[in-house]
């Protein structure tokens, strides 16, 4: 049995998971991680005992001129977001922390889609003196000098403590005091559902610049909660397309959820800087799914991959087995690799028993399913992402030229 906790104290180490890219969350990320969380939870044990949706503005709908500034632009959510405030008609800013990612033929390739139209500017959000210069030369070259909204959609890799408290707090509280520095109008926080329920590091640290965006009078705000990704339920496509079963915790009854597609929720993003129902407002956000239990998933997963479905049932007791015994080493040896291992032991479990839902009608939006989206993906594969997807490939000129002769 202590074979079995040390083999899965080294699949959940942060070095091996990084379960939480800028974005997502998003949120954000942090739901995106629950895949590969617990698929790695599981390899631990097997080898220790042997669309874009169309906004009902105009393509410009009178915000010609008007600055959006995206902050994680380069994100899941993030580049969606770019890619909608271009869009619909913003001068629209995509901060990035290093620019040759995004301009080398590898980033091309990657975000070439999103950014196009979009002005690119380097800048670190965690260099608060550096943002705020960068803002006001925005400002300066915004008409009417004022930037019109900053879009957040940072969010820590990892949901540690450290990674945390440095991105989803004071990265973020950065640009919130960039923006006051600099008279921005409006900001719009992409967070997350999870924090109505918080007993997580990034949860807390998510939860404290939220209080600060509502304390402050400078700027209006609007705060969406999204429950869920679609790539965060979207990790087992190719186990499961090579012949193994679909992996779920307890009888896969357990939790119940409606996740947003990424374009929607960017849809979304974008359409609170203006819409003045959405104004100093916490909202949380799901997709127009009626309520998906993680064996629903797996049986449109299996759908959309012409198998008969096939199911792995892993028992809750795991989890607290395991962040147990990673937590008993942390104390007993003083070691922050083993806390922050037991920190992501606990982020898995949250999802494996905590509902990402909304059920009332004005918390649910957009038009695209999950089988919808499990279909496409089907077809066309899913990037690459160390966070969500393990086995999925990243994009290349040769697997783009490709894709590009599918017919659905």
């Amino acid at each position: 049995m202590f074979k079995a906790v040390i083999a899965i104290a080294v699949a959940l180490s942060p070095a091996t998971t990084c379960a939480f890219a800028p974005s997502l969350s998003s949120g954000s990320r942090v739901a995106s991680s629950t895949t590969s969380i617990q698929m790695n939870i599981l390899q631990g044990i097997t080898d220790a005992f042997g669309g874009q949706v169309a906004s009902p503005l105009s393509a410009d709908g009178g915000k010609k001129g008007k600055v959006a500034v995206i902050a994680g632009a380069t994100g899941y959510i993030g580049k969606s977001t770019v890619r909608e405030s271009v869009r619909q008609g913003y001068k629209t800013i995509a901060l990035v922390r290093d620019k040759s990612k995004v301009e080398s033929d590898e980033g091309k390739l990657l975000f070439g889609q999103f950014f196009e139209g979009a002005e690119i500017v380097e800048c670190d959000v965690c260099d608060a003196d550096k943002l705020t210069e960068t803002l006001k030369d925005i400002s300066t070259e915004a008409a009417g000098g004022k930037i019109d909204a900053i879009v957040s959609c940072l969010a820590s890799r990892s949901g540690i403590k450290k990674d945390a408290y440095a991105i989803d707090y004071q990265a973020t509280l950065n640009c919130l005091e960039s923006g006051r520095a600099v008279n921005a109008r409006h900001f719009v926080l992409l967070s997350a559902f999870c924090v109505k329920n918080p007993w997580l590091q990034f949860q807390q640290a998510k939860l404290k610049f939220e209080a600060a965006l509502e304390a402050q009078k400078d700027m209006t705000y609007s705060i969406v909660r999204p429950t869920a990704f679609f790539k965060s339920v979207s990790g087992q496509l190719e186990v499961i397309q090579q012949g193994a079963p679909f992996v779920m915790f307890g009888d896969g009854e357990v939790t119940r959820c409606n996740p947003i597609s990424e374009a929607d929720l960017a849809t979304y993003l974008i359409d609170s800087i203006t819409d003045k129902s959405r104004l100093n407002k916490i909202i949380n956000l799901g997709g127009p799914d009626e309520p998906l239990t993680m064996k629903k998933q797996g049986e449109m997963l299996f759908k959309a991959v012409g198998k008969e479905p096939n199911f792995f049932y892993a028992p809750l007791w795991l989890f607290d087995t395991i962040i147990d015994s990673l937590q008993w080493v942390a104390d007993t040896f003083n070691s922050e690799a083993f806390e922050n291992a037991a920190e992501t032991g606990r982020i898995g479990k949250y999802y494996a028993v905590e509902d990402m839902l909304t059920t009332d009608p004005e918390e649910k939006f957009g038009t695209m399913t999950l089988q919808e989206h499990y279909d496409k993906i089907a077809v066309e594969g899913q990037e690459y992402d160390p966070y969500t997807t393990m086995f999925a490939k990243a994009p290349t000129k040769v697997a783009e030229e490709e894709k590009g002769k599918v017919v659905v």
